[in-house]
């Protein structure tokens, strides 16, 4: 299986959020300069198009004119009562204990990491193509990445979770079996 997996442009969302599953929307430049530039690498040519049904995603997908499927579990991570608050404004006690508990803590009351690392999985081992484009989120993309290299859940969600945040606006990594 080939995943191309491509992150929304950035949100208009002011810098330092917390910003999960909001539905918060992306500027029609910003769509149009990401869809343009998928659009020259060919993609997504004849591959199936999955989005995450969230507004800075599902525009994207929509911007690119082919038919689209969206899937609830490729959503970004629910951070609860976390979402939308600056990160500093959130005590500090609680993103401890996150910190100290990766895959059990519900930051904000919201998902765990192993809760979207089991919906994602959910969503990967349903697809039935060989190759498929993906419009997703950062948190979506690590787990799909973890997965992508064996081992049960629980450690892709650990390395998911654990691994540092380097995923550009708008970029496109490549899984291949």
């Amino acid at each position: 299986m080939q995943l191309i997996l491509v992150r929304h442009p950035q949100p208009e969302v002011a810098p330092g959020l917390c910003y999960g599953s909001a539905d918060v929307s992306t500027s029609i430049e910003a769509i149009t300069q990401v869809a343009t530039a998928l659009r020259a690498a060919g993609l997504p040519g004849r591959l199936p198009v999955y989005a995450s049904p969230l507004a800075r995603c599902a525009t994207l997908a929509a911007a690119l004119d082919v038919p689209v499927t969206f899937d609830a579990r490729l959503a970004e991570m629910d951070f609860g009562a976390w979402e939308m608050r600056a990160w500093d404004a959130i005590p500090r006690a609680e993103v401890d204990a996150g910190a100290a508990d990766l895959l059990h803590y519900r930051p904000g009351g919201g998902e765990n990491v192993l809760e979207v690392a089991r919906r994602v999985a959910a969503f990967r081992q349903a697809l039935r193509h060989p190759a498929a484009l993906v419009i997703c989120h950062a948190g979506t993309i690590r787990l799909l990445s973890a997965l992508h290299l064996g081992g049960s859940i629980e450690q892709a969600a650990f390395g998911a979770a654990a691994s540092a945040h380097r995923i550009g606006y708008g970029e496109v990594i490549v899984l291949k079996d």
